[in-house]
């Protein structure tokens, strides 16, 4: 267990501004100028005829091998036979950007715009180039006017989002990314960055809830949640303890302060507090189901069986209740509603631990109903599902080793 960490640190820590963020990794231009080079519309008739227009595709296809010096090469040089051709202005700008030559592709990006201003993806790239140069401001509006143009791109919204960060604006970036999120709701780079801007944003709002309310009840919660999520179980306690003192008849501290009292094996106190949360709010779900399922581990099924009934009245899809309902019947000597529990249990659970011991309860109830076949598939699949669990316990092990010591 890490050593205690005493309140006053982690309130620094808390305190600390959001200055001198990482910069976000940048994505690589080659993807989306793939994209660009492919659907944007080749001039028909540019000035200088069709072999500037051969010299055009050639190039073109020169820079989606990746032959990026003979392009530009090609690409130069018809800007300047045929200086009115926007295409080779942006695709020049495009091999530039792709060079890492951030102000060569800015010139570029921007004569392709002076003769074609609704060009498709020009402000986009023209503000990954700002945004190379840390010219932030211009970067943005470059971006507003790609999203001006066409609202539906997602990779405009996320590199506004991306700026925004750059500009340590996390809420305004949250906002873009959000929406970058909403069109392409798989994009990992996408997800990447808003992940990022919310928990800037979640800081943030602690450290705003820190400077105006050193002594609330709320940023002792947030120690507290901060503690019970780095198995910091004792220091997680106190902070729910002097969280209760200022807020006693405040909902969910009691519920919460009874978990971490599980975690540390002390059942008694976990009762307690799991009761005390329910004369406070009588139909909290959470403290229900979490006491039901305490009395049942405690070998009193009961009291517990009908608290995770209630529970599961309330809340029909609290998929770990089933395991503790079904363990609550076998307790009860009822095999058959202990079947139906435990089967619910195994269908819809997700929980890798939770699953494995439904099919271990499974199998021991199918031996008491000497239904022996059934009692040795569940047993196997058991076994299976532990087996998997071992070894993903083990990948783990070894990637953290692996952190510590690269070597």
């Amino acid at each position: 267990m890490a050593s205690p960490v005493d309140s006053h640190s982690r309130k620094q820590t808390l305190q600390r501004n959001s200055r001198g963020l990482p910069r976000c990794r940048v994505i690589l231009a080659r993807i989306i100028l793939l994209y660009f080079v492919a659907c944007w519309p080749i001039q028909a008739t540019p000035q200088g005829g069709a072999d500037v227009n051969e010299a055009f595709q050639l190039a073109t296809a020169a820079m989606r091998e990746g032959h990026l010096e003979e392009a530009g090469a090609v690409f130069e040089n018809i800007t300047h036979s045929a200086p009115t051709f926007v295409g080779a202005h942006f695709n020049l700008g495009l091999v530039r950007e792709e060079q890492g030559r951030f102000e060569d592709a800015a010139a570029s990006l921007k004569k392709a715009l002076a003769l074609n201003p609704r060009l498709r993806g020009a402000n986009l790239f023209l503000a990954i180039a700002h945004y190379r140069l840390n010219q932030y401001g211009p970067a943005a509006a470059a971006l507003r006017l790609e999203i001006k143009l066409n609202p539906a791109d997602p990779k405009a919204w996320m590199w506004l989002g991306v700026v925004e960060l750059a500009q340590e604006q996390p809420e305004e970036a949250a906002v873009a990314l959000d929406k970058a999120a909403k069109l392409a709701p798989n994009d990992v780079d996408i997800l990447y960055h808003r992940g990022h801007a919310h928990l800037l944003v979640s800081k943030l709002s602690y450290e705003r809830m820190l400077h105006a309310d050193p002594d609330s009840w709320r940023v002792r919660q947030v120690l507290a949640q901060a503690d019970a999520e780095a198995d910091r179980d004792m220091d997680a306690v106190s902070e729910y303890q002097a969280a209760i003192k200022a807020a006693p008849q405040q909902p969910g501290l009691h519920e919460e302060l009874g978990t971490e009292y599980w975690k540390m094996n002390k059942i008694e106190e976990a009762e307690a507090e799991y009761k005390r949360e329910l004369v406070i709010d009588p139909h909290s779900v959470l403290a229900t189901f979490k006491l039901g399922s305490l009395l049942v581990e405690s070998a009193k099924p009961a009291e517990g069986k009908p608290l995770i009934e209630a529970a599961l009245r309330q809340e029909p899809n609290l998929k770990e209740a089933y395991y503790y309902l079904g363990r609550a019947q076998m307790q009860l000597g009822n095999q058959n509603e202990a079947l139906d529990a435990l089967k619910k249990a195994v269908t819809l659970n997700s929980n890798p631990e939770i699953l494995a011991q439904a099919w271990y309860q499974l199998a021991t109830v199918y031996r008491r109903m000497h239904r022996m076949e059934e009692a040795q598939q569940a047993m196997s699949t058991f076994q299976k599902l532990k087996d998997q669990e071992s070894e993903h316990r083990q990948q783990e092990l070894e990637k953290k080793l692996q952190k510590q010591n690269p070597q």
